[in-house]
Formats: C-alpha cells, sequence, structure tokens
C-alpha cells in the first residue's frame, strides 16, 4: 500500500514540475509590459511565477485525474 501512495507522489511532483516549464516557456512569450507601468520589473515577473504556477497546476490535476480515471475503468468490466 505505501508503494502505491510513494508512486502516486512522484508521479504527481513530476507532472506538476514539467507542465510547471512547459507554461513558463510558453508564457514568455506573453508580452505583459503592455498592462503595467514601466520599472514594474518585480510586479511582472512575480504575476508571471503566478500564473504559472496556477495554470501548470490547473493542467497537471486534469492529466492526473484523466490517468486515475482510465486506470479505473477496468473495474467497470
Amino acid at each position: 500500500m505505501d508503494q502505491y501512495f510513494v508512486e502516486e507522489a512522484l508521479m504527481s511532483m513530476t507532472s506538476h514540475i514539467i507542465f510547471i516549464i512547459i507554461t513558463w516557456k510558453v508564457l514568455q512569450a506573453v508580452n505583459l509590459d503592455a498592462f503595467f507601468r514601466k520599472g514594474r520589473i518585480f510586479e511582472i515577473r512575480v504575476l508571471m511565477i503566478l500564473i504559472t504556477i496556477a495554470i501548470a497546476t490547473s493542467v497537471s490535476n486534469f492529466f492526473l485525474d484523466l490517468i486515475r480515471w482510465s486506470s479505473s475503468i477496468s473495474y467497470l468490466f
């Protein structure tokens, strides 16, 4: 039973980190300078980090749920 929780934890952490990296790379293409006053680089970076974490966590949770649901389908038959 403990092995299952360890595997699930590792898969979840790996998934979150991968999606954070992908989301960060994608958000680098977005120009947020137009929405902020000049010289607010720190605030832009903090916002980018928070947006990255929010989007990546949501997408990662979706894929993790999809994997869990697809493995549970076998109990249907």
